[in-house]
């Protein structure tokens, strides 16, 4: 499986919080949310597919590997984290939702875990992995 990027991040991400209601995920439901074209996910999707961190049905429905489930919920995690903290500093919502996207992709392992842990002192709610 080779590195993923940025991008494919994002697609992952989004297809988490898109399949979180119970609806099975179309790449025309991806377009949407993303505010992206079609083509663009299309792409997506394929190297996603090749990568082996989602799964497209005889209908087209995708769904997340195991794989890509971790990866999804560990960068949604960061997104949710990081976006409170910024709020919590003063930031307004949407441009902490939007810094928090930027941040939760470059931010080592090591540091946002001195950040949780680091928030936990004040906000038990922030979670333990």
């Amino acid at each position: 499986m080779g590195r993923l990027y940025e991008s494919g991040e994002n697609y992952l991400e989004t297809i988490l919080i898109l399949g979180t209601n119970g609806q099975p995920v179309r790449s025309i439901d991806i377009a949407r949310e993303m505010e992206v074209s079609k083509p663009s996910v299309s792409r997506a999707v394929g190297i996603l597919r090749d990568g082996g961190f989602i799964d497209v049905d005889a209908d087209g429905y995708i769904t997340l590997t195991d794989t890509g489930r971790e990866v999804a919920e560990r960068i949604y995690e960061r997104h949710r984290v990081l976006t409170d903290w910024l709020m919590d500093i003063g930031v307004p919502q949407e441009i902490a939702a939007e810094d928090a996207c930027k941040l939760e992709h470059d931010i080592s392992a090591v540091s946002f875990e001195a950040l949780k842990n680091h928030l936990r002192k004040s906000h038990p709610s922030v979670p333990t992995t």
